[in-house]
C-alpha cells in the first residue's frame, strides 16, 4: 500500500507542477496560439510525452521517497544477528529469482508491514517494518520478504508507471479540453486561455487523477496475486498462506469489520462508502489472496 499510494501522490503533484510551470512560462498560451489545442492529436502526443514524464519521474524518485517518508534505515552492514539474517535471507531469495541484490532496510513502524520499490529489478529497495520483525516467526517473514522479491520480478513497478503513463496523458488530455469549452462557454473567453482556465484544468488534473487511480488500484490488486504466487514459489506455499494468516489475524485484532477506508474524511454514508472504497483499495483482501493460494494448482 505504502509504495502505491506514494507513487500516485508523486505522481499527480508532479502533473499539477507541470501545469503551473507551463501557466507561469505562458507555454499554455503559447501552444494554444500555435493551435496546438485546437489540433486534438497534436494535444494528444503534447499530453501523452509529458504524462509519461509525470510517471517516469515519480518512478525514478520512488526509492528516494519511499525511504525519507518511511524513515528506512537500509542496513549497510548487518549490526545484529537478525539483520544479518535479514540481508542473507533476501540475497537468497533474489537469486532464486533472478534479480540483482536489493537493498534492504527496516522502517520504524509497529504495523506488520513491508514494501518493495524502484525503477530496476537489479537495483529495488526491500524494507520491513520493525513490527513485522518482532511478531512474525521465520518462515512468515521469509514468506512475506519472498513476496516482495515477487514483486520485483514480475517487474510490477515498470508495469504500474506505463499504466500510469497511460492515465496521465488522458487525465491531461480531458483536462484541458473540459477547460477549453468552460473558460469559453462559462468565463466569455475568445482569446487564448484566462486564469478560470488555468484553474480549470488545475483542478479537473486532481480530479480526474483520482478517478484515473481506481485503475491503478485494480491492477494493484491484480498484482498482489501474482506476487503471493510468486512469494510461495519461492518460500513456500504452507509459508505464504501462514504469513497472510497471521496478517489476517493482527488485522482482525485491531480493526475488526473494519475496511480500507480513504472516504471517511468526506462523510459518505456507511452503505455506499464500504462499496466505493473497495474501488481506491490497493491490496485483495486477505481471505481471497488465502482462497487463491489454497486453490492453486
Amino acid at each position: 500500500m505504502l509504495r502505491v499510494g506514494l507513487f500516485l501522490a508523486t505522481n499527480i503533484a508532479i502533473l499539477v507542477l507541470f501545469g503551473v510551470v507551463f501557466q507561469v512560462l505562458g507555454l499554455e498560451q503559447y501552444l494554444a496560439s500555435q493551435g496546438v489545442y485546437t489540433n486534438l492529436a497534436s494535444l494528444l502526443v503534447f499530453c501523452g510525452l509529458f504524462g509519461f514524464a509525470g510517471s517516469f519521474i515519480s518512478l525514478l524518485a520512488s526509492k528516494f521517497i519511499a525511504k525519507t517518508s518511511s524513515g528506512t534505515q537500509v542496513i549497510e552492514q548487518p549490526r545484529t544477528p537478525e539483520e544479518r539474517w535479514l540481508l542473507e535471507t533476501v540475497a537468497d531469495l533474489a537469486k532464486k529469482a533472478g534479480i540483482g541484490m536489493p537493498e534492504v532496510g527496516i522502517f520504524p513502524a509497529q504495523q506488520s508491514n513491508a514494501f518493495a520499490t524502484g525503477w530496476n529489478k537489479d537495483k529495488a529497495l526491500v524494507a520491513v517494518s520493525e513490527g513485522l520483525l518482532h511478531r512474525f516467526d521465520k518462515d512468515e517473514v521469509r514468506a512475506v520478504l519472498a513476496h516482495e522479491i515477487g514483486h520485483v520480478a514480475n517487474g510490477d513497478m515498470i508495469t504500474l508507471t506505463l499504466v500510469q503513463g497511460v492515465l496521465n496523458t488522458f487525465v491531461m488530455f480531458f483536462a484541458r479540453i473540459i477547460g477549453s469549452v468552460i473558460d469559453r462557454a462559462v468565463f466569455k473567453n475568445e482569446r487564448g486561455h484566462g486564469i478560470g482556465y488555468f484553474v480549470i484544468v488545475v483542478v479537473l488534473q486532481v480530479v480526474l487523477g483520482i478517478l484515473a487511480s481506481i485503475i491503478v488500484m485494480w491492477f494493484s490488486r491484480w498484482r498482489e496475486f501474482r506476487a503471493d504466487a510468486a512469494g510461495a514459489h519461492l518460500a513456500g506455499r504452507g509459508a505464504m498462506i501462514g504469513a497472510l494468516q497471521r496478517l489476517q489475524a493482527e488485522t482482525q485484532a485491531h480493526m475488526p469489520n473494519q475496511m480500507p477506508d480513504t472516504l471517511t474524511a468526506f462523510g459518505i454514508s456507511s452503505g455506499w462508502k464500504q462499496h466505493a472504497s473497495k474501488l481506491f483499495m490497493t491490496h485483495p483482501p486477505l481471505e481471497q489472496r488465502i482462497e487463491a493460494l489454497r486453490n492453486a494448482a
